[in-house]
């Protein structure tokens, strides 16, 4: 085999192959099958697991496998961290010597870390998320600003802070500016004073007691001098279960509005809210402060989260974009489903794709709304039927309703694509049906031979849902079309309408004698 054949493209690959063609009779042979004998098949492939070296990770996807159609459960949200500061007062390390390895960038430049980066930590048994920022500055311009915005954002969407001082330079103007921000979050907050590297320093930080927020902590995050007792106070300060990022079953679900300035996001959830609830205005990007409301729709009550996010400064008129796609990152941790909102009238832009592609980052489930559909003529019709066709044929899933949030034309048919989307993204697949469907697959068409070996799916679960996600115990790699494949067949047999699904690999050797 040559090179070449090795990098055929994704449509040369697809067309070879038939990935394509749809098998009618495939759901219906799954349904048919006895899910008894279905069950005691998918056991005893993962019994043949026994055979191949696992991981931790592998060994509880497999319990819950295991566990069978109930084995997803939903785990309480992990408590979060942020850690917040003005550059260059050591986070990043701070957060490295938390972790107990190197994961952030450190650098002796300030302002290194320029976005929101979460990471999984634990300390004493007890698991949380660490949120690390970019250094916060009041009166930043241009990408300042955007940092400053990246740490407001965090404090917004965590359930203590780690507020990081450098105890040589001591209290400046911004760190009072920094002050006055955490005040106003009405979060706990921890203040530290890093680079204390030995006990010297301590009167120093003594000092900070003057910014009001109690007891520094004197730390040095190169060195870990002071690191264990500050955890130990964080996890006092910590709840349980995250306030911010729960997740609450059987609540009200929780939508978020997104999409570029002036699509008509606000004149939607007004005619949705029968008020005037939010502002409306021909300027682009009138919507400032946060919008969560509960609203009747369809019968149901309905959450509709923040989509302003952040409070956007009057002095921070730099980096729109930048804003734009900052308030619908916050909106997604909050919420559950997107609603997209795309004016018909103009072309889809890049900013529009950029909406979406945030949406299939985050894992929400997704609804798209075409809105203006009232002043669409039969020419720009015509156009926008071919850039749907072009530019959203990577989620031809999601439902689609064309609206008029001014006259609330079609708005009652927002409750069943919702509806049809959020049960998408709840959905589990027993664990015997997804292994019978993926060796109806393999047998319709196993994976190409790659370097002489062909790779082989030893056993299949669904690991959880919101949105689905599936694990696959392979022999060796597989190609990304061939995982697209299944994804593809799963929707034709299970639907899955309106929600991604993500379907990921692990190659696993046989366990040496």
């Amino acid at each position: 085999m040559t090179e070449r054949d090795h990098d055929r493209s994704d449509a040369e690959f697809d067309a070879d192959d038939d990935f394509d063609a749809i098998d009618p009779e495939l759901a219906e042979r799954l349904a048919e099958l006895d899910d008894d004998v279905a069950e005691q098949r998918a056991a005893s492939l993962r019994a043949g697991l026994a055979d191949y070296e696992l991981d931790e990770d592998d060994l509880e996807v497999l319990e819950a496998a295991e566990a069978g159609p109930d084995g997803i459960t939903y785990l309480p949200a992990l408590p979060v961290l942020a850690i917040v500061g003005r550059p260059n007062v050591g986070k990043s390390a701070l957060v490295n010597r938390i972790l107990g390895r190197r994961e952030a960038v450190v650098e002796d430049v300030p302002g290194v870390t320029r976005d929101r980066v979460s990471y999984k930590a634990e300390w004493l048994g007890r698991r949380f998320t660490l949120v690390d920022t970019g250094g916060w500055e009041p009166d930043a311009r241009g990408i300042n600003a955007s940092v400053a915005a990246q740490a407001e954002v965090a404090v917004d969407l965590a359930d203590a802070v780690l507020f990081v001082v450098d105890v040589n330079v001591g209290a400046t103007a911004t760190d009072e500016h920094v002050v006055r921000m955490l005040r106003g979050s009405k979060k706990p907050v921890i203040l530290v004073a890093n680079k204390a590297d030995d006990a010297i320093k301590d009167p120093q930080a003594a000092e900070l007691w003057s910014l009001g927020l109690g007891e520094p902590w004197p730390v040095s995050a190169l060195h870990g001098r002071g690191v264990a007792d500050l955890l130990d106070h964080a996890m006092t300060v910590l709840p349980e279960v995250s306030a911010v990022a729960k997740q609450e079953i059987g609540g009200p679900r929780r939508v978020a509005i997104l999409g570029r300035p002036n699509v008509g996001k606000s004149s939607l959830l007004n005619k949705a809210a029968g008020e005037e609830r939010v502002v409306v205005n021909e300027l682009a990007g009138t919507t400032r402060d946060p919008v969560d409301e509960q609203i009747e729709l369809g019968g149901r009550i309905w959450t509709f989260v923040d989509t302003a996010g952040i409070r956007k400064r009057v002095h921070l008129q730099q980096g729109a974009d930048f804003y734009a796609s900052l308030r619908t990152a916050a909106a997604l941790e909050k919420a559950e489903v997107a609603v997209v909102v795309l004016d018909v009238t103009e072309p889809i832009s890049v900013q529009d794709l950029r909406i979406i592609d945030l949406v299939l980052e985050s894992g929400r489930a997704l609804v798209l709304a075409y809105n203006k559909w009232d002043l669409l003529d039969d020419d720009r019709r015509r156009y926008l039927e071919r850039e749907i066709e072009q530019d959203l044929a990577h989620v031809t899933w999601a439902p689609r309703v064309n609206i008029s949030a001014r006259t609330g034309r079609h708005l009652e048919k927002l409750v069943p694509a919702l509806e049809t989307a959020l049960e998408s993204w709840d959905t589990r697949i027993p664990t015997g049906k997804f292994n019978a469907l993926i060796a109806e697959l393999t047998a319709e068409h196993p994976h190409p031979v790659r370097g002489g070996k062909q790779p082989r799916i030893l056993f299949g679960t669904q690991a959880s849902t919101r949105p689905p996600t599936f694990v696959l115990f392979t022999t060796g790699f597989l190609d990304p079309q061939y995982r697209r494949f299944i994804q593809r067949r799963l929707r034709e047999v299970y639907g899955f309408e309106g929600t991604p699904i993500v379907v990921n690999m692990r190659v696993r050797e046989k366990r040496k004698r």
